[in-house]
């Protein structure tokens, strides 16, 4: 089967690597992708001793891997669902300030020591999983740390881990304080070009930016209510609490983003109306605003408070339905013979699993009680549609403006299947186990694996996480072979 990976001459690729042709940019572009591709392939690594960790009779055959279960979640969470995310950010955050400055962008020191931030934290997060000799952690105890499960950002209790994650905030402040300086720093011609004076990339990346500061905000507020105070799991729960919810607004920007980027790039024409895309980034925005009101009407850290937040986040249903339904009328209205070719591009399959898989997980979250696996399922399926989303964007739209042509397009194709099915039969199995009982961020005995339609849901989840992780290896691997392959001018 031949796979089609045809995405020239559309006007949004066309507008998008017209701002890319220029000295600097495309260099940028590719230290996010490589950051980024680096950071989900160690997540993928720890994502195994998990899913052995939680099979049913896999676990008694691994003692090691459940006994650092906790350590190897830490690292893989916040890989995977922060650190990725926010590496995607900063690459459509460099696309917005090239687009918006038609190839000359301001205050590119501000991405210069963004970048450098971050590849600090990537390493500074890594290093307290590593066994460490003991005569090492007497010289270095800031390596020391223990796992603690907060919701969002779990960490350990390590003041390198806590130092990389601020350093990591700080990195991506310089990234949305660029994206925000070039909106009010752009040529007057370039704004009146066409519609709103961007495209609707640049919009995501600046309503990212816009989303990230307010969440920046609510970490930076937290840490200084709680300064003082004994690190204990409560402790991070109200750290990340506020800041952690909002962060979620960045990553349904990005989704949105991605969805209507990888669509253009792969209908070869206009997908939808805007519109959709315009109405879903004001909501977004004014859903994050909402939040710096919360301090002011509840008690900080008190349950109205707590709960304001959570509430908040039936607003990501919306969005997801005021674009995923015109992109489905659009995607399935293409005539039999183009949807027969449509099906062998990885980006028009993207477009039918990552609201698939997004939306499985939202419905989920209004079974959640937080104390069974049912609770990662839901978010496990929301962070999956995201991640799918983020894959086609990557083969379609980043690697295409990085010229670099996909040399195994056939390995593309079935990374998208492997993983976006995947993931689903694995959320699918984590809400089956959670329903009977099955205890969440435990492994092993812990779960309380008791019913037979418990273990069989956890069965599923251990197959169906392994393969995601085969189909996630699989893109950083095609990806990355595309990145360090020769460049094509096509």
């Amino acid at each position: 089967m031949k796979c089609d990976l045809n995405t020239s001459q559309t006007p949004l690729m066309n507008r998008l690597d017209l701002a890319m042709d220029t000295p600097g940019a495309r260099g940028w572009l590719t230290r996010w992708v490589i950051l980024s591709l680096i950071v989900l392939g160690i997540s993928g690594l720890f994502a195994l001793p998990l899913a052995f960790g939680r099979a049913p009779g896999l676990s008694d055959l691994f003692p090691w891997f459940v006994a650092n279960f906790h350590r190897f979640l830490v690292l893989h969470v916040d890989y995977s669902f922060v650190v990725f995310f926010m590496c995607v950010y900063a690459a459509v955050a460099n696309i917005t300030v090239y687009r918006l400055s038609n190839g000359k962008p301001k205050f590119l020191p501000l991405q210069y020591l963004a970048y450098r931030f971050a590849v600090m934290a990537v390493a500074g997060m890594f290093l307290p999983i590593l066994p460490i000799p003991a005569d090492l952690l007497q010289v270095m105890p800031m390596l020391v740390g223990e796992a603690v499960m907060s919701n969002y950002i779990p960490v350990l209790t390590s003041p390198l881990f806590y130092a990389s994650l601020l350093l990591l905030s700080v990195s991506m402040v310089l990234m949305a304080l660029m994206v925000i300086l070039n909106v009010f720093g752009r040529p007057a011609e370039e704004a009146n070009k066409h519609g709103f004076g961007f495209d609707l990339v640049s919009l995501g990346g600046i309503s990212s930016s816009v989303i990230y500061l307010v969440a920046f905000a609510h970490f930076m507020h937290a840490w200084l209510l709680l300064d003082g105070s004994p690190i204990t799991h409560q402790f991070n729960e109200d750290l990340f609490w506020a800041g952690g919810h909002v962060l979620q607004f960045v990553n349904v920007a990005l989704l949105v983003a991605a969805w209507y980027a990888v669509a253009s790039a792969v209908l070869q024409r206009v997908p939808f109306n805007p519109m959709a895309v315009v109405s879903a980034m004001v909501l977004l925005i004014l859903g994050a605003m909402a939040t710096t009101v919360f301090s002011s009407v509840f008690d900080v850290f008190g349950g109205s408070w707590r709960m304001a937040y959570t509430d908040l986040q039936y607003l990501f249903g919306v969005v997801g339905v005021v674009v995923a339904v015109p992109m489905a009328k659009s995607i399935f209205g293409a005539p039999d013979k183009a949807q027969q070719n449509l099906w062998k591009n990885p980006g028009y399959v993207v477009l039918v699993l990552s609201p698939l898989v997004y939306g499985i997980g939202g419905v989920m979250g209004f079974f959640v009680d937080g104390q069974d696996t049912r609770t990662p399922a839901h978010y496990h399926g929301m962070i999956a549609g995201v991640t799918l989303a983020f894959i086609g964007m990557f083969y379609v739209v980043l690697l295409p403006l990085m010229k670099r042509k996909i040399r195994r397009p056939r390995m593309a194709l079935v990374s998208v299947w492997m993983f976006g099915v995947s993931q689903a039969i694995a959320i699918i199995g984590l809400f089956l186990a959670g329903g009977h009982g099955a205890q969440r961020k435990v492994a092993g005995a812990e779960q309380g694996l008791t019913e037979f339609t418990a273990k069989l849901g956890m069965g599923l989840n251990g197959g169906g996480g392994l393969l995601a992780i085969i189909g996630g290896a699989l893109f950083v691997w095609v990806a990355l072979t595309a990145i360090f392959g020769k460049r094509t001018d096509a």
